[in-house]
């Protein structure tokens, strides 16, 4: 494949437009966009955000589900030097005020159904002057009229690995959600690992987890991106649906949370579907339970592999391969171009088999936390990012993690960290203190459980405070058990 000189995402997809410009690129219910569609409607976007003054470094936040206007709008972001800020659909007006502040972002790209949680706050965030909103590719609407009043190609400034590319969100320990900061060089790094599972052009993802989650950028839109596959979107799914479009659109691969592959697994219609075009499913996120991956395995015939990583570092850092021998409970080994080892509390590196921090550095690890250098500091150390899980190394390079040394939920794949929904929790006039714990869960992994102290020793009303929650936060960070305490 011609991409040995490829030093951006740009560069990326037009290498891939310029080899298969009439191979469909990205199927989302009834519509189907080939390379070269992409790229015509890619190079629109990128001369309409310019004309809006928005250039290199500037952010661009996209509030979108799995939809062909996601794909367009990140890559017209980083092809134009920009930086796509990918927010997550389920964020809260009381969550996407923060959001677009701290990302200092210039222009919201969202649905239309979704405009009025940016409406509530348009008056904090002013420098958010452009608001772009789409009712569905092809139909009438902002985002459809910029595709169509735009043709040629945008002015592209220079762009190497080292300039970032995106920024994704995740809760920091204290409360406040922190933009990682990924470069150019991290995601290329992350659009290259299709080829571990002996890959071709011919491969085809069913693409269920939200772009906006690192996972589902790399796994189901850069890879299949990176070598001219095509990418099947869904937004709302059942069983039936996945089994049925994996059926009808001969999907070979899907890269997802274990509380799929579990449902898969247990699904009483499983039998009554045609899923021979599988080749291999990964799953990620969170742990499953080792168990589960031969119990896959016999019943679809079809290889599930395990991989880890997280958000800071883009997210990839290791994943098992279909041709090696399988460890159960172990998350493989470290994919190309990183590096992983295990250390004690004072950072010294550990012999292999015994349990200490996992610490990832190499191609994968972001740029930083952005305006928040103190915080960078402190998981970014000698240019080795601490991931605050517990792991141990075999002799054979096999990661086995074994714990957590921070407080973190992953609930579904997303990661919940407590102090933010504790503060939430004690803003509510009946709460005098919360705490938030896990609570083990087979098809979630988690679930988030909060103890509660009530005011004044008074009782408290357990569905306002669930109503109140829901005014605040996304909904995969609401508890799913309170207590009072």
């Amino acid at each position: 494949m011609g991409g040995e000189t490829v030093v951006n995402l740009g560069q990326m997809l037009e290498d891939s437009c310029r080899r298969y410009p009439d191979r469909v690129a990205v199927i989302h219910e009834k519509t189907r966009l080939t390379y070269g569609d992409l790229n015509r409607d890619v190079n629109a976007l990128g001369i309409h955000l310019q004309k809006l003054g928005i250039g290199k470094d500037d952010k661009v936040a996209l509030m979108l589900g799995n939809c062909p206007e996601f794909v367009i709008s990140y890559f017209a972001a980083v092809r134009i030097g920009a930086v796509a800020v990918t927010l997550n659909a389920m964020s809260t007006p009381y969550e996407l005020r923060h959001l677009l502040s701290d990302s200092d972002a210039k222009v919201f790209i969202t649905a239309a159904a979704l405009a009025k949680r940016f409406d509530e706050i348009r008056s904090d965030v002013p420098h958010c002057r452009h608001l772009l909103t789409t009712g569905g590719y092809g139909n009438s609407g902002a985002f459809q009229d910029a595709l169509a009043a735009n043709a040629g190609s945008p002015v592209c400034p220079d762009i190497v690995e080292e300039d970032p590319a995106a920024m994704i969100y995740t809760s920091g320990l204290t409360g406040k959600p922190l933009g990682a900061v990924l470069t150019h060089g991290n995601l290329l790094n992350q659009s290259k690992l299709l080829p571990l599972f002996d890959s071709s052009e011919r491969e085809r993802c069913l693409a269920i987890i939200p772009f906006f989650h690192s996972f589902g950028a790399a796994a189901n839109m850069l890879n299949p991106l990176r070598i001219g596959g095509s990418m099947v979107l869904m937004e709302r799914f059942t069983l039936d649906g996945i089994f049925g479009t994996i059926q009808n659109e001969k999907v070979t691969y899907v890269a997802a949370v274990p509380r799929l592959f579990l449902g898969m697994v247990f699904h009483d219609k499983a039998g009554s579907y045609d899923i021979r075009s599988l080749r291999f499913c990964i799953t990620g996120g969170s742990a499953i339970a080792p168990e589960f991956i031969p119990l896959f395995r016999e019943k679809f015939d079809v290889i599930l592999v395990e991989g880890y990583g997280l958000t800071e570092a883009a997210p990839i850092c290791s994943v098992s391969r279909i041709q090696m021998p399988v460890k159960p409970g172990s998350i493989g080994v470290t994919i190309p171009g990183v590096e992983a080892a295990v250390v004690d509390d004072g950072g010294t590196e550990l012999p292999r088999g015994e349990v200490g921090e996992l610490v990832i550095r190499g191609e994968n690890v972001m740029q930083g936390y952005y305006k928040a250098a103190d915080m960078t500091a402190q998981v970014i150390r000698d240019g080795w990012l601490h991931t605050g899980d517990l792991a141990r190394i075999d002799g054979d390079g096999y990661i086995f993690l074994t714990g957590r040394k921070k407080r973190m939920v992953i609930t579904s794949g997303f990661n919940v960290y407590p102090r933010e929904v504790e503060i939430v929790l004690e803003m509510h006039p009946a709460v005098a203190r919360a705490r938030i714990d896990s609570k083990p869960d087979l098809m979630r992994g988690e679930i988030v459980k909060a103890f509660i102290i009530p005011k004044g020793g008074a009782p408290a009303d357990e569905k306002d405070i669930m109503r109140h929650c829901r005014t605040y936060l996304s909904s995969y960070k609401i508890p799913r058990e309170i207590e009072f305490v």
